[in-house]
C-alpha cells in the first residue's frame, strides 16, 4: 500500500536521533517523528527529530486503511499521501526525499488496530490468529475469488503502450525497442525481468516466506501452504508494443486496467487460469501522466493493483479473463532523482536506477498481494516493498546491487516477517522457502493448425511452485501421428490425418501435484496457405512487390505480421499474392490500415482470383482509413479450386502521410 516517503527521509536527513536500527527492524516513532512520517512531498518546515518506523506509512491503502473504499474503512486525513482519494494506487511509490531536507506535512489520524477485509472485496480465510510481531506483515484472507499470492511461476507482461512510444524494432538481442525512448527503459526492463530467477540471486527469495491457505492475520506460513514460488528462470512472459494509437496523455485507472485486459487478449490469456499468476506492466511514453504522474495529482513513481476494484477512477474494469493483476508504470525517469535516479549508481550509471527499483517494488508487491488487500500488508496497510523504500546503499536493509545473468540492476530490499527471529526486517537476499505441497502450472500454447504429414516440433512449458521438482508430461488428443516426450514435454512427429482435435496436457511433479492446459490442434489438408501468418519471419510462401516488411510488432496473433507499404511514403502499390489449391470452403485474412490521406490516393485492397473459372473477385474494397485497427475479410471458396489471392497497399508518395497496411492469419477452413 502506498507509503509516504517522509518516515524514510527522517532517517536519512531530518532526524538527530536514530535509535538502534530503526530504520531497519520498525521501531515506534516518536509523536513529531509520526508528524514527519506523513509529510507532504513540498511543504513548509523542517522535519520533526527522533526515531523512525518502517511500520507506519500515513498512505492508507490497505486493508485497515483504505481498504476499497474512497478513503477505506478508517478513511485517510493525510492529503498529500499518495493513495489521499485514490485508494487502488496500492504499494504507490512515493518520491524519494530530497538529498539533505525535508518538508513536514499533515499528521494522519489514528489507524485501527489490525486488518480487515476490504468492502466487497471479503476475505476467505479462516479465524483470525494473534499477532506475532507489531510490524510484521499479516495474511489479508485472500480476495473473494481466492487470491492472496502468486502461487505458480511469475509471469511478466511488459506493454508498451500508446503511440508517443514512436515505432517498435528489434535490437541485435532480439529486444523490443522504440524510437521514443530517450532514457532506454524498454529494453532496460526487459533486461531485468528476463534475469530475475536466474545467477543464482537470492532478492527473489525473501519473498518466498509468503503464501495463502492460512488465517486471517497469520504471519507465518507452514511448509503445507502454496507458497510464492521462486522463479523458474526468467519471469519475462512477452512484450507488446501496443503503439498503433495514441494512449490518453493523463490516463485514469480504469483504462490503465482496460489496457491489462486487452494485453491479456493479446497474449491470448483468455482465462481466469491462465492469469493466475501473471501480471501486466503497463508502461507509458516520456511526457505522459498516467493517473496524474509527475502532477499535483499524482505524488507518486508507481503503484499496482487489480482490474476488480471498484475503486479505479472510472471504476472496476469488467474482464471476461479473470482478475488481472497490473501495474501502472509511468516513464520513471521523467522525474530523475525524486523517482530514484542515481540512488544506487551516480552519474550516466545511475540514470536508471529508480526504473528498477520503482518497477521491482510493484513486481515484489504483486506477487506478495496480487489482488489487494488480500495478501500481506501490515496493520498500516503497507506492502513488503513499501516497508523498505529508498534507504541508502550501505545502511540496513539498504538498496544495493542485483547481479542477475543479464546484467546487474539497482534494487532495493523487501520486508522479511522472519528477519531478526522473528521480529522483521528488510533484507536484500533470503534463503528460498519451498512448501511441502505444490502447484503446477502449465503454460497453453494457443490453438495450434499443421498441414497434414508436415513435421511437428511444440515445447509445452510448465512451471512448479517448489523449487528442484521433476516434471512429467502426459498428452490426450493429441492428431494421430504426434506423441509427447514424457521428460521434456516435446511434442513431434507428423500428423497422419486432417480434421480437428481437443488436446489436453498435463505436467505433473514427484510430490504428486499437477498441472493441465487445453487447447485445440487443427490439421489441415496439404496444398493449404502457406505461412499465412508470416511466422517463419519470412515471405516464404508468397510473392512480393513494391515495398513491403516483415514486422515483430502489433501482430494480430502470433509474433509476426506483413506491412505492405512503409513508413516513409513510397510511390505505387505494395503487397503479396499467392496462389493454393482450395481445401476449404472459406478464406479469411486480417488487416490493420493507416490511411491519413484520401482513398482517390491512398488505399488498401484485395482481391481473389478463381483461376479454375477465370473470375476475379475484389474481396476488400478500395478503403482509405487514419487508424482502422485489426478488421477480419472473409470469401467463400469452391474446394478443388486453384485461387490466386492479392493483399494490396498504395501510396502515392505524397510527403507527410505515409500509408502501410499490416496483413496477417491468412487461413482457410
Amino acid at each position: 500500500m502506498p507509503v509516504n516517503f517522509g518516515r524514510i527521509a527522517a532517517c536519512l536527513i531530518g532526524a538527530t536521533t536514530i535509535i538502534g536500527t530503526a530504520c531497519q527492524l520498525g521501531v515506534p516513532a516518536s509523536a513529531a517523528a509520526r508528524a514527519a512520517a506523513n509529510a507532504r512531498p513540498a511543504g513548509a518546515g523542517p522535519a520533526s527529530t527522533g526515531a523512525v518506523s518502517t511500520a507506519g506509512s500515513g498512505s492508507g491503502s490497505g486493508p485497515g486503511t483504505s481498504g476499497r473504499g474512497a478513503n477505506g474503512p478508517a478513511g485517510n486525513a493525510n492529503p498529500y499521501a499518495p493513495a489521499y482519494r485514490h485508494a487502488y494506487r496500492r504499494g504507490a511509490v512515493p518520491p524519494a526525499p530530497p538529498r539533505g531536507q525535508m518538508r513536514a506535512g499533515g499528521r494522519a489520524p489514528p489507524r485501527p488496530a489490525g486488518p480487515a477485509p476490504a468492502p466487497g472485496r471479503a476475505a476467505t480465510g479462516a479465524k483470525a490468529v494473534a499477532a506475532g510481531s507489531f510490524y510484521n506483515l499479516r495474511y489479508g484472507g485472500g480476495s473473494s475469488s481466492g487470491i492472496g499470492v502468486t502461487i505458480g511461476q511469475p509471469q511478466v507482461y511488459l506493454v508498451f503502450w500508446g503511440s508517443q512510444w514512436g515505432t517498435a524494432s528489434l535490437d541485435g538481442s532480439g529486444r523490443t525497442v522504440l524510437s521514443d525512448d530517450p532514457s532506454g527503459e524498454a529494453p532496460f526492463l526487459q533486461r531485468m525481468f528476463s534475469g530475475i530467477g536466474t545467477n543464482g540471486e537470492l532478492w527473489s527469495g525473501v519473498l518466498t516466506q509468503y503464501c495463502q491457505g492460512v488465517p486471517l492475520g497469520s504471519q507465518t506460513c507452514p511448509s503445507s501452504a502454496p507458497h510464492v514460488p521462486y522463479p523458474s528462470g526468467s519471469v519475462l512472459a512477452g512484450v507488446w508494443a501496443d503503439v498503433s494509437t495514441a494512449a490518453p496523455n493523463q490516463a485514469t485507472g480504469h483504462q490503465l486496467g482496460a489496457e491489462a485486459v486487452a494485453a491479456a487478449a493479446h497474449f491470448g490469456n483468455t482465462t481466469a487460469a491462465a492469469n493466475r499468476n501473471a501480471q501486466y506492466v503497463i508502461l507509458s511514453a516520456t511526457g505522459t501522466n498516467p493517473d496524474g504522474f509527475g502532477t499535483p495529482l499524482g505524488g507518486f513513481c508507481a503503484w499496482h493493483d487489480d482490474t476488480a476494484d471498484s475503486t479505479l477512477t472510472g471504476g472496476a474494469v469488467t474482464s471476461p479473463y479473470g482478475d488481472i493483476a497490473f501495474v501502472n508504470g509511468p516513464y520513471i525517469t521523467d522525474l530523475g532523482y525524486a523517482c530514484g535516479a542515481d540512488f544506487v549508481n551516480s552519474g550516466t550509471a545511475g540514470l536508471l536506477d529508480g526504473v528498477s527499483m520503482v518497477i521491482g517494488h510493484e513486481y515484489a508487491e504483486t506477487l506478495t498481494d496480487q489482488s489487494p488487500p488480500g495478501g500481506w500488508t501490515d496493520i498500516n496497510g503497507d506492502e513488503d516493498a513499501d516497508k523498505c523504500q529508498w534507504i541508502p546503499a550501505g545502511s540496513p536493509g539498504g538498496a544495493g546491487q542485483l547481479a542477475l545473468a543479464t546484467g546487474t540492476f539497482a534494487m532495493q530490499s523487501t520486508w522479511a516477517n522472519d528477519a531478526a527471529g522473528g521480529a522483521g526486517g528488510c533484507e536484500f537476499t533470503h534463503p528460498i522457502v519451498t512448501s511441502s505441497t505444490s502447484t503446477v502450472t502449465v503454460t497453453s500454447p494457443g490453438n495450434q493448425s499443421t498441414v497434414v504429414n508436415t513435421p511437428v516440433s511444440l515445447q509445452i512449458r510448465a512451471s512448479d511452485s517448489a523449487a528442484g521438482r521433476a516434471l512429467s508430461y502426459q498428452a490426450t488428443g493429441l492428431p494421430a501421428g504426434l506423441t509427447i516426450s514424457p521428460s521434456t514435454g516435446l511434442i513431434s512427429g507428423h500428423p497422419t490425418a486432417t480434421g480437428s482435435w481437443p488436446v489436453t496436457v498435463r505436467a505433473a511433479d514427484t510430490g504428486g501435484s499437477f498441472g493441465t492446459a487445453s487447447f485445440s490442434w487443427q490439421v489441415t489438408p496439404a496444398g493449404g496457405i502457406i505461412n499465412g501468418g508470416f511466422e517463419t519471419g519470412t515471405l516464404s510462401g508468397w510473392t512480393s512487390f513494391g515495398w513491403h516488411s516483415i514486422v515483430s510488432t502489433g501482430a494480430h496473433s502470433g509474433r509476426y505480421a506483413l506491412r505492405a507499404g512503409s513508413t516513409s511514403p513510397p510511390n505505387g502499390s505494395s503487397g503479396v499474392s499467392q496462389t493454393f489449391p482450395a481445401s476449404g470452403a472459406t478464406l479469411g485474412f486480417w488487416y490493420n490500415l493507416t490511411c491519413p490521406d484520401y482513398v482517390r490516393y491512398d488505399w488498401a485492397t484485395a482481391t481473389l482470383r478463381d483461376n479454375t473459372t477465370g473470375v476475379t473477385r475484389t474481396i476488400l474494397p478500395v478503403t482509405c482509413v487514419a487508424r482502422s485497427g485489426w478488421r477480419q475479410v472473409t470469401a467463400s471458396l469452391v474446394i478443388g479450386h486453384s485461387y490466386t489471392l492479392t493483399l494490396i497497399s498504395h501510396d502515392d508518395d505524397y510527403p507527410g502521410d505515409a500509408t502501410y497496411t499490416l496483413f496477417d492469419d491468412v487461413t482457410m477452413h
